[in-house]
């Protein structure tokens, strides 16, 4: 019995990118689970993603609003914007309708990931206000528990919450994911992974 679970990602320059990959691996490290890593599209017009430095040759393929019912679990990760999620992550979940009124999603497993410019750049918020979207499609809620330590390390600067990976990017994106935070994700990817499988195998004995 098969496990499914997507990545969905929205990354400008490069740093969600590779915190989906970290997360990925991670899921991908549980028995009998197959990971999908796919991104949603990009909104700027192309000449002016450009002139933003914006990494326009990710290998991910993009996805389809309503692929996302056939995935046991989905994880989402998206920069924030001023708090919030990218519009370019907005846009896509926007066109989900159809899959929330027919409950196609209810009783999936979600979980967020982000990155901010800086420590105080709004990652938690925009982490529960990507929750907030799950919880309406009726989505079961997985965070990165504490059993992650690096979650309480105070030596260095670090992203990293309960409610799911993340990573500082700086102002002008030049700081990229530590160890620490890929490891972070890789974590959350397999703590996914492992309650998807759990919740499968006791809907097939149930």
């Amino acid at each position: 019995m098969t496990t499914r679970v997507l990545v969905l990602y929205y990354s400008t320059w490069g740093h969600i990118e590779q915190m989906a990959e970290a997360e990925a691996r991670g899921a991908r490290g549980v028995a009998d689970t197959e990971v999908t890593i796919k991104r949603v599209p990009e909104l700027m017009p192309e000449d002016v993603a450009r002139n933003a430095g914006a990494r326009l040759d990710q290998p991910a393929p993009v996805a389809r609003p309503e692929e996302l019912a056939d995935y046991d679990a989905i994880i989402i990760g998206t920069p924030t914007r001023y708090g919030r999620m990218a519009a370019q992550m907005a846009n896509f979940l926007d066109q989900t309708g159809s899959l929330w009124f027919n409950d196609r999603l209810v009783g999936k497993i979600g979980s967020v990931f982000s990155s901010t410019a800086s420590q105080h750049g709004g990652q938690e918020t925009t982490l529960i206000s990507t929750i907030v979207n799950l919880m309406h499609f009726g989505m079961t809620i997985v965070g990165l528990p504490y059993t992650e330590k690096r979650l309480l390390e105070m030596g260095q600067i670090s992203g990293g919450t309960p409610y799911g990976a993340t990573t500082l990017a700086d102002g002008d994106g030049s700081r990229q994911p530590t160890e620490a935070e890929l490891g972070m994700a890789e974590s959350q990817g397999r703590h996914v992974a492992e309650v998807a499988r759990t919740q499968k195998l006791g809907q097939a004995a149930g």
